[in-house]
């Protein structure tokens, strides 16, 4: 087991959503914390209440996934500010709206560079340090799209199947390897944060109605909140899972894949419309 009483974690994409929510659960529960967002008020809104709790000790820092200088400069930062930190998840992502012909490659390269390399650069980064640790657990956030793949979805799916690839590989490498480093990769389903709302936009997609639309789909198949998930990912943790499914619909969309792995679409195209239609 990992345990999080005493334990110290980075976490990317803090300020927000489901790494807003892992912080204030993990501090709960004993964990210091090391928090790395852009948003550096968001970031300073959960030192706020995670202040309440005087025993944790936290550390912000201002941090651009994208850039590998500034996650290399994060890591060696958390690790000195927190000697014995052995968790990191790496929860930081954006999406974007379009189909494939509408997304320019220079679009495609930013989620990737975000979504993927974020992942990657952020687990190098750190992986010296935890390997040294008694007990250490790498957490990366994959999708609900790393397991399916919608229309619309092209560079979004790309990167999060890369993700649970990378992941997976990795934790074989680890296991092989006898590491102390466990590794879980999480497949949330409809989680209710901003990710649709703050979305990128193909620079050929012309119809704004189009982006409405995608929100309001993704507000009706929602239903879990940030502190569902989070508490979900730390049981993970915690029992040294290696794959996390959030949600039911995570849980019922994977079990589809596995029967019909080229004619899912088919049926989940029709679940789509109808719960937007019961949205209405």
């Amino acid at each position: 087991m990992t345990a999080i009483d005493g334990s110290a974690a980075a976490v990317t994409g803090a300020a927000s959503g489901i790494g807003r929510a892992l912080a204030l659960e993990l501090a709960a529960r004993g964990c210091d914390l090391a928090l790395a967002d852009r948003d550096e008020s968001g970031l300073q809104s959960v030192v706020a209440e995670i202040g309440r709790d005087a025993r944790r000790k936290v550390t912000t820092y201002r941090v651009d996934v994208a850039d590998i200088q500034q996650i290399q400069e994060f890591a060696t930062a958390a690790t000195a500010a927190h000697p014995k930190l052995n968790i990191v998840i790496n929860n930081a992502g954006v999406a974007l709206l379009g189909q494939f012909n509408e997304v320019e490659q220079a679009q495609m390269e930013w989620l990737f560079d975000i979504n993927f390399w974020g992942v990657v650069h952020a687990t190098r980064a750190f992986l010296p340090h935890l390997a040294k640790q008694q007990a250490a657990h790498i957490v990366n956030l994959s999708s609900l799209f790393g397991i399916i793949a919608p229309p619309g979805q092209t560079a979004y799916s790309a990167a999060k199947f890369a993700v649970r690839g990378f992941s997976e590989s990795l934790r074989h490498e680890l296991q092989t390897a006898n590491s102390p480093v466990r590794l879980s990769v999480v497949h949330p389903g409809g989680v209710a944060t901003n990710i649709v709302r703050n979305s990128g936009t193909g620079s050929g997609v012309t119809d704004n109605a189009r982006r409405a639309e995608t929100i309001d789909r993704f507000d009706a198949v929602a239903k879990t909140t940030p502190a569902a998930a989070a508490q979900r990912i730390i049981t993970g943790i915690e029992k040294n899972q290696p794959r996390i499914l959030i949600g039911n619909d995570a849980r019922f969309m994977d079990l589809l894949q596995r029967f019909r792995p080229a004619t899912y679409w088919a049926v989940l195209a029709k679940r789509f419309e109808k719960a937007m239609n019961a949205g209405k």
